[in-house]
């Protein structure tokens, strides 16, 4: 069994630097720490990231998503900031201004600048 304090979602990225402007800035996450392969953030009062150095890889699955209280006013204030958002018009989802209905909570999702798929949560 594991007895852990806190799961930390891990994140590749190619280019640190950019990755810092990312995470950092337009989404406004608390920078903890830096070594040269690794930037670690606070999400919240109990939440980590860590995004990490490596060659491209390919992921086609949310990696990490934030629990938020408004996901509106949270999709709007990114929008500002310039993250794009994934819209789907097709299959199990369908977004409507960018956020989908998923039973009782509601979600959505967008890319980091390494295509990395992030999402927001409400529910």
């Amino acid at each position: 069994m594991i007895t852990a304090t806190m799961v930390v979602a891990t994140i590749p990225v190619t280019d640190l630097e950019r990755a810092k402007a990312f995470y950092g800035e337009t989404l406004g996450l608390t920078f903890l720490w830096e070594t040269p392969v690794g930037v670690r953030y606070r999400c919240g009062t109990a939440s980590e990231i860590s995004v990490f150095k490596r060659p491209p890889v390919e992921t086609e699955h949310t990696l990490a998503h934030f629990e938020v209280g408004n996901i509106e006013a949270v999709v709007q204030d990114l929008g500002a900031r310039g993250v794009e958002f994934l819209d789907y018009a097709e299959g199990p989802l369908t977004t409507t201004g960018h956020i989908a209905q998923l039973g009782p909570a509601r979600a959505a999702w967008f890319r980091d600048p390494d295509g990395n798929i992030l999402g927001l949560r409400q529910g």
